[in-house]
């Protein structure tokens, strides 16, 4: 049996609620779910508390935590897996922001591309995920590839084969967010 399938047969052991899902799933998924988190913190100042195996095993308990935990298959929980980091990324976030750590002046930035967003900076990453929830109202499938793509490290690549599009209309819908997310964030009509 291959990889995937091994991941998606343990998944839904999990999702079944089998005790050997939940034992047997994270030594299947540890290495890919440590890549995303390395991606994803690639890109955050060098002094940043949170480290990937940290952000892995968060993520992991948050998943396994879930209320819901009916993943279909391998994408859908690799899926989940990123949206767990963004939440925790965030919620890191909002806590340098707080008043007592000195935040609470925050405001809109002006980005001259989404792609150029320092994920380190508290305010920045708030803005962006303000916006991308905004976002995930109007188009929640672009809204997902921001997702996996940003906040899960992946390349447009997988991120398209994660959401069952081809590459083309991932680059298409990668190039629409973009842009709707640079105008929401800078404040432009």
């Amino acid at each position: 049996m291959n990889l995937a399938r091994n991941i998606t047969a343990v998944i839904q052991a999990v999702v079944d609620g089998r005790a050997d899902g939940t034992r047997d799933l994270l030594p299947l998924v540890y290495d890919e779910l440590k890549q995303m988190a390395g991606a994803k913190l690639a890109h955050e100042r060098g002094d940043h508390t949170l480290q990937p195996t940290a952000l892995v095993h968060e993520a992991y308990i948050r998943l396994l935590g879930a209320a819901d935990t009916s993943w279909e298959n391998r994408a859908h929980f690799f899926g989940a897996a990123a949206e767990a980091m963004r939440r925790i990324l965030v919620d890191h976030a909002r806590g340098k922001q707080r008043l007592k750590r000195g935040g609470g002046d925050q405001q809109r930035i002006d980005l001259t591309s989404i792609d150029q967003v320092i994920a380190g900076q508290s305010k920045e990453l708030l803005a962006l995920d303000e916006a991308l929830s905004a976002f995930a109202e109007v188009e929640p499938m672009k809204a997902e590839l921001v997702k996996l793509k940003f906040f899960g490290g992946l390349s447009t690549h997988d991120a398209a084969e994660i959401l069952g599009i081809s590459s083309r209309t991932a680059e298409r819908h990668w190039t629409f967010a973009r842009a709707w997310l640079y105008r929401e964030m800078s404040g432009e009509e």
